[in-house]
């Protein structure tokens, strides 16, 4: 069975998710990370359902991700970025930054998920958030992740990020057993991808989920989602 054509972006629901609360807030660069197995109807995809008590998507389902943080510039790797995910993302950001995002990416996905996209190294003791993913005997597998879509948080939001969204086939995991290890999500779980999008996601989730999971629409580049004089507007990368 070919793949779902993707769902139209919901700019109504978008705006619900997330109220204006009125300031201004520069956007940090943040990497979210869809991990799929199976294929056709049978994929899966890696989802967790944030905490009741958060400010920002209390409730929702979601990938695992989250800010970049400054170890992510000088961490180690087995692989680096490779093909067009490098190629486009250092024609935005630049080589060093574009590395930090895909760091990101794996480790957020290791400190919420427990899960490694990685390969087996030898403990390596150093200071700081890797230090966890370290101690377990691996480095990151960057090389297996795909730039899939972007967005930008609309203004006057409690949380504004600026979110490159990767994909990677759990083929590339140490490991595909997920547990909630920090306080990020209460449940974490392999789910169909019918039954994901039934779930209460937000409409960026949605969106790029349906996006990343459809057949080719022939439109090039990757989805760019912002607000641009108070529209939304979808761009293509």
């Amino acid at each position: 069975m070919p793949p779902a054509p993707a769902s139209p972006f919901d700019a109504a629901r978008d705006l619900a998710d997330a109220p204006r609360v009125g300031g201004r807030m520069r956007p940090r660069d943040a990497a979210t990370l869809i991990l799929t197995r199976g294929h056709g109807a049978e994929t899966e995809v890696l989802m967790g359902r944030r905490a009741a008590g958060h400010v920002f998507m209390a409730g929702k389902w979601v990938f695992p991700g989250g800010r970049v943080d400054r170890s992510d510039y000088r961490a180690a790797a087995a692989t680096e970025p490779a093909g067009e995910t490098r190629g486009r993302l250092e024609a935005e950001v630049g080589p060093r930054r574009a590395r930090a995002l895909t760091l990101a990416a794996v480790r957020e996905t290791f400190e919420e998920t427990g899960l490694r996209l990685a390969r087996p190294a030898p403990v390596a003791k150093v200071a700081g958030p890797w230090r966890a993913f370290r101690d377990s005997g691996a480095l990151p597998d960057l090389a297996a992740l795909t730039y899939v879509a972007r967005a930008i948080t609309p203004p006057g939001r409690s949380r504004r990020f600026d979110a490159r969204f990767f994909r990677a086939d759990a083929a590339s995991l140490i490991d595909d057993d997920p547990r909630p290890v920090a306080d990020e999500l209460e449940e974490v779980a392999w789910l169909k991808a019918d039954a994901a999008l039934s779930r209460d996601l937000a409409a960026i989730t949605r969106y790029v989920l349906s996006a990343a999971l459809a057949a080719d629409d022939g439109a090039p580049g990757l989805p760019f989602i912002r607000q641009v004089n108070g529209r939304h507007r979808i761009d293509r990368l």
